[in-house]
């Protein structure tokens, strides 16, 4: 059983940054994909970036990519989303996901994974 806790959200202005942490206790071993994904209000959770702890491999959506970096710190089993050049349509609930099987499903499909964090919330201002 793993368990991830996100931390990191909060309100920042257009073109700021912040930096999302997910933080994974249990049999942290077993992980072998995790994510971050994200949901608007209205909107359906979407993928926006992947990472395999066994690789190190990772993949963007085309809506953060060269703005946003996925980083693990093995060590202290926590994943990181750092986030730069924010924009008001990145406001959402931020998740984290963890995948413990091998799934033939891209990274940004819910179905990969296994478990999800209880989401941190991001507001960008304008």
């Amino acid at each position: 059983q793993v368990q991830l806790v996100e931390s990191g959200g909060g309100s920042v202005q257009a073109g700021g940054s912040l930096r999302l942490s997910c933080a994974a206790s249990g049999y942290t071993d077993s992980i072998r994909y995790m994510g971050w994904f994200r949901q608007a209000p209205g909107k359906e959770r979407e993928g926006i970036a992947g990472l395999s702890p066994v690789t190190g491999t990772t993949g963007y959506a085309d809506s953060v990519k060269g703005r946003f970096t996925i980083v693990q710190d093995n060590a202290k089993h926590t994943l990181y989303l750092q986030m730069n050049s924010l924009k008001p349509e990145d406001t959402a609930i931020y998740y984290c996901a963890a995948a413990f099987v091998s799934r033939p499903y891209s990274w940004s499909s819910e179905r990969k994974y296994d478990t999800w964090g209880q989401g941190t919330q991001v507001t960008v201002s304008s």
